[in-house]
């Protein structure tokens, strides 16, 4: 799994083109502030390892946020980070397990919609901290 991590003081995008056919059919458009938005990369060896991976991933996502004071994360497929893709079945799911895990513990988080291509706008903040990657 790879991780690209931005803290955006605002975050716009938009539904452009549906890759994964069996997708279900999409026409938004959504936008926030001050929230941890986080590129991620399901790679092919997490198939066999997906529980570690979403402890990891929710733990870099909570450290982030603490970092910026925010409780708002948004999690949008990005699979160009690595050479090898897990099946968008293992990538879907291990996404649900991180809205879970997040959610339960009083975090907001949307997620952009998976199978899909997307147009979006991002304003990052200056600091250090506000970009991060992270291969776990």
């Amino acid at each position: 799994m790879k991780l690209l991590m931005f803290y955006a003081t605002e975050f716009w995008y938009r539904t452009f083109q549906k890759t994964l056919p069996e997708a279900p059919d999409h026409d938004e458009e959504n936008e926030c502030r001050n929230a941890v938005v986080i590129f991620f990369h399901a790679e092919a060896h997490d198939e066999d390892r997906q529980g570690k991976v979403v402890e990891k991933w929710v733990k870099n996502a909570k450290w982030l946020a603490r970092k910026f004071d925010t409780t708002t994360v948004v999690l949008h497929s990005f699979n160009h980070l690595a050479e090898t893709k897990a099946s968008p079945e293992t990538a879907r799911a291990m996404t649900e397990e991180v809205r879970r895990r997040l959610e339960r513990t009083g975090f907001t988080v949307r997620e952009t919609p998976f199978g899909y291509l997307n147009e979006w706008k991002i304003h990052v903040a200056g600091d250090s901290l506000a970009k991060v990657f992270k291969d776990l």
